[in-house]
């Protein structure tokens, strides 16, 4: 089997840190989601080429990455798009990858931003033992949080009802973008050619659950859809377990340096207090007090107090 790693989107909710890098490569600990994912996939001998499907616009990054931490089977598969309003929806670009890159095989798919709290090797191992179209399924535990996943309704299971993003949910047990179909189930240009929602892809696999078996993989305990400023810093967190992570190339002086904080590589903080933080590269932090915030790169504050997930960049000017 073949696997895309789903890292196309801009995540314009998380503008402006996210604004010029991909939210896939926000650090979350000492590492990065998509890097768990990859990691996981390229230990998997189950699984062949890797194809990170993403945009123009961060096409550079990914590559960069891609090469520096030497992965062996990950290779980019780019979009022709470099805005928001350019891209083709996520299952259009699967469809386009799917023929661009010649996939005839069974294929995972799965968002570069899913921090998941499940082995991918056993998820893998269901769908073996199922042999058909497989989703990963998590419960939510809120009906208003429910409205905004596509939602499964289960006989054992077996998938026998799916709904994108309900106004009123039947339930709130969640897909959470990890599929795997075997090759017959590789439908994308069918399913377009029918008109149908070319977005999420929950609506393929709405429409896919009413043709051929469907089945949910179930799992508690982890998972993070890091879309917002607060679900960022819950997934950093949870990754840090409480403790703070400081680079060996930053400078910490005279600070208090509290639960949840990560002050990264050439950022300076002086005579502060910080408290669930994020400080990212070369940003210089002197006499503050820091709750819930993230604090762009090349920002310089002074004698401020700052709290409530608050997202500063460097202005665009440079100033």
């Amino acid at each position: 089997m073949d696997a895309i790693v789903l890292a196309g989107g801009f995540a314009t909710r998380l503008w402006p840190i996210t604004k010029h890098r991909p939210k896939m490569l926000l650090p979350v600990g000492e590492t990065t989601v998509i890097d768990r994912i990859l990691s996981a996939l390229e230990a998997d001998d189950r699984v062949g080429t890797v194809y990170v499907s993403t945009n123009e616009a961060f096409a550079d990054d990914f590559e960069a990455h891609i090469a520096e931490k030497g992965y062996g089977k990950a290779q980019l598969s780019v979009e022709q798009t470099a805005a928001e309003d350019e891209k083709f929806g996520v299952v259009g670009a699967l469809a386009q990858l799917v023929e661009r890159e010649g996939v005839d095989g069974d294929l995972f798919v799965i968002g570069g931003d899913n921090l998941i709290g499940f082995d991918i090797s056993a998820f893998i191992d269901y769908y073996e033992r199922q042999q058909a179209a497989v989703l990963a399924a998590y419960d939510v535990g809120s009906y208003e949080k429910a409205k905004s996943y596509g939602l499964v309704d289960l006989d054992g299971e077996r998938v026998v009802d799916f709904q994108e993003k309900p106004d009123d949910p039947p339930s709130t047990l969640a897909s959470i973008a990890c599929y795997l179909f075997p090759a017959d189930s590789v439908r994308f240009a069918e399913y377009l050619a029918g008109e149908n929602n070319p977005d999420e892809p929950g609506w393929y696999i709405e429409w896919l659950q009413s043709r051929e078996d469907v089945y949910a993989f179930t799992f508690d305990g982890t998972w993070f859809d890091i879309g917002t400023p607060a679900s960022y810093l819950a997934a950093v967190e949870w990754a840090l377990d409480g403790g703070s992570l400081v680079h060996p190339e930053a400078t910490v002086e005279n600070s208090a340096v509290g639960e949840t904080v990560h002050v990264m590589a050439d950022a300076t903080v002086a005579d502060s207090t910080l408290e669930r933080t994020l400080v990212f590269p070369g940003a210089d932090v002197r006499a503050c007090d820091l709750d819930d915030s993230i604090l762009g790169e090349d920002v310089t504050l002074e004698h401020l107090d700052v709290s409530g997930a608050v997202m500063i960049e460097k202005p665009a000017d440079g100033s």
